[in-house]
Order: structure tokens, then sequence, then C-alpha cells
């Protein structure tokens, strides 16, 4: 899970009365991910390189899309893109 304010045991409290919040504890337990390796940063930057790289431009439809992005998928796997 990643770091968030929102991903705590308050913010079951908050969202849930106490009796279900507490229910729902009992099956939870917290993984956070440690702040030097999250893998969501990794996975925003690669949209960042899709958008830039394939996106940059209007796309009128659904089909078109699916294909860019598949292609420039093939692409990056080929070229063993590695996000440093």
């Amino acid at each position: 899970m990643d770091n968030l304010s929102t991903h705590s045991t308050g913010a079951l409290y908050d969202a849930f009365p106490a009796p279900e919040a507490r229910r729902v504890l009992k099956r939870l337990q917290f993984h956070h991910t440690p702040k030097h390796a999250r893998w969501l940063n990794l996975v925003e930057i690669e949209i960042g390189v899709l958008r830039s790289q394939c996106l940059d431009r209007r796309i009128d439809d659904k089909e078109t899309i699916l294909a860019e992005v598949a292609a420039w998928q093939l692409r990056r796997n080929a070229e063993g893109a590695q996000i440093q």
C-alpha cells in the first residue's frame, strides 16, 4: 500500500461506523511500501513516457488508441526499457 494519510486505521473509522471499521480491520494487515522503492512512482513515470511518446496528440477513436498503445508497448518491451 502507498504511504498516503488516507491509508490508515483512522481512515476506516472516518468512512464507516465503529463496529464495521473494527470488523474490517480484523481482516486487514497493512504492508507499506518503502519510500525509496515505490512501484507507484515507476508506474507514474512510465505513464508519463507513454503520454509523451504516444498520446501527445488528439486521437478520435478507441480503436486507434488501443493500436497505438499496443505498438508503443511492443517497442518499449523490445528495447528492454528500464526506469532508473
